[in-house]
């Protein structure tokens, strides 16, 4: 577990920023994809959504799951949403915009105040990423105001 500090501009700077969010959702892309067929299927992105942990909310208490059909109905309606053409599959362009909206609404969903976050030390995280990427950009522009070294 690693932890972040992020806000809205954060994470709207990450998405605007072309290069690294494009190379980010790729690569992502090509790791869901497991037969590396170039589409994600329902099976391939239910798994990655169960590897986001998303109905675990309580921090490791023992908790009653849903019953599995109310999960199945879950991971259906995500599919659905990021199958925007109901082809059956999640090619990357799909792929690509559905991420766009959910990291805006997590963007706007942060405010303007920054607040610390708890991820995965996998380097897959986009939160990650984005303050890396702001990280990144904080030091190049401070390097670029530094006095000359004598």
């Amino acid at each position: 577990m690693g932890v972040v500090i992020v806000d809205r501009s954060t994470v709207r700077s990450f998405v605007s920023d072309e290069t690294a969010f494009n190379k980010s959702v790729e690569e992502r892309f090509a790791a869901l994809d497991l037969n590396s067929d170039g589409v994600l299927s329902r099976s391939e992105l239910r798994r990655a959504f169960e590897s986001f942990r998303l109905l675990e909310t309580h921090f490791g208490v023992d908790v009653a799951a849903p019953p599995p059909s109310e999960i199945t109905v879950l991971y259906d309606s995500i599919f659905e949403k990021f199958d925007c053409d109901h082809s059956g599959t999640v090619d990357l362009q799909e792929f690509k915009s559905e991420m766009r909206n959910v990291m805006l609404a997590i963007a706007d969903g942060l405010g303007s105040a920054p607040i610390q976050i708890a991820i995965e030390d996998d380097g897959q995280s986009f939160l990650q990423q984005a303050a890396d990427l702001e990280a990144k950009k904080i030091e190049i522009a401070l390097a670029s105001s530094a006095p000359p070294q004598k």
